[in-house]
């Protein structure tokens, strides 16, 4: 259980609602941010506090929940750069209600390929007022897959999926579908450089994005909000 007397008495800010800390505990400076579990209610815990004036800095290594709302997973071929906008699902607040970042806000970036895997690298976020903001931060590698196999049906991968068009060359060269019925295909930047990686292949992998857990995005550099 919480002890909210002592909530109550600390004076660092804090995130709530789809934020989290990463590492160990931050040092907090004034108007500084660190973040809550997301279960808390800043605005029942902290009901008589003053709302904040000013920027607010949410610190580096910070994340920030994040979500795709097209799609239940996001499919990319290993080599793919795959431009994309992801969005914040939830508002995110300080201990004393003031909102910094209204839900529906967007991230817009990109996924890029890593060792082992695919990473969605963010460049800017745009509030739901319109206001955009260079933001460097990215997730983790991702590096679940997806086997596709010539002969064998891929309508169960492919359902509810947004497909790159790199991975969408190696599930129609590997499979024989030269038509990707199912899902939503996004323009990416690997279909052209796949070459020998799918012609003549029988079995071949595409890496699985799971719209809803892998897109935790934790802040590189801190980012400053002026609360709306």
């Amino acid at each position: 259980m919480l002890n909210l007397k002592k909530l109550q008495s600390g004076t660092a800010l804090a995130l709530t609602l789809g934020v989290t800390a990463t590492g160990a505990a931050p040092i907090v400076l004034a108007k500084d941010v660190v973040a809550a579990p997301a279960s808390m209610q800043i605005a029942q815990l902290f009901p008589s506090q003053p709302r904040s004036t000013g920027a607010v800095r949410i610190p580096a290594n910070t994340t920030l929940r994040l979500a795709y709302r097209d799609a239940e997973k996001i499919l990319v071929a290993p080599n793919e750069r795959l431009p994309i906008t992801l969005t914040i699902p939830n508002n995110v607040r300080t201990s004393n209600g003031a909102l910094l970042i209204p839900a529906g806000s967007q991230v817009k970036g990109e996924f890029q390929p890593a060792s082992g895997g695919t990473r969605f690298v963010a460049n800017t976020l745009v509030l739901t007022n319109g206001t955009q903001l260079a933001l460097d931060a990215q997730t983790d590698v991702i590096s679940r897959t997806e086997e596709i196999r010539r002969g064998v049906s891929t309508d169960a991968i492919l359902k509810g999926a947004a497909i790159g068009s790199g991975a969408a060359a190696i599930i129609s060269a590997v499979s024989g579908n030269r038509r990707v019925s199912l899902g939503k295909v996004l323009i990416g930047t690997g279909a052209g450089a796949l070459g020998g990686l799918i012609f003549g292949r029988n079995t071949n992998q595409v890496i699985s994005v799971n719209s809803q857990s892998d897109l935790n995005l934790r802040l590189n550099s801190s980012l400053a909000l002026n609360p709306l």
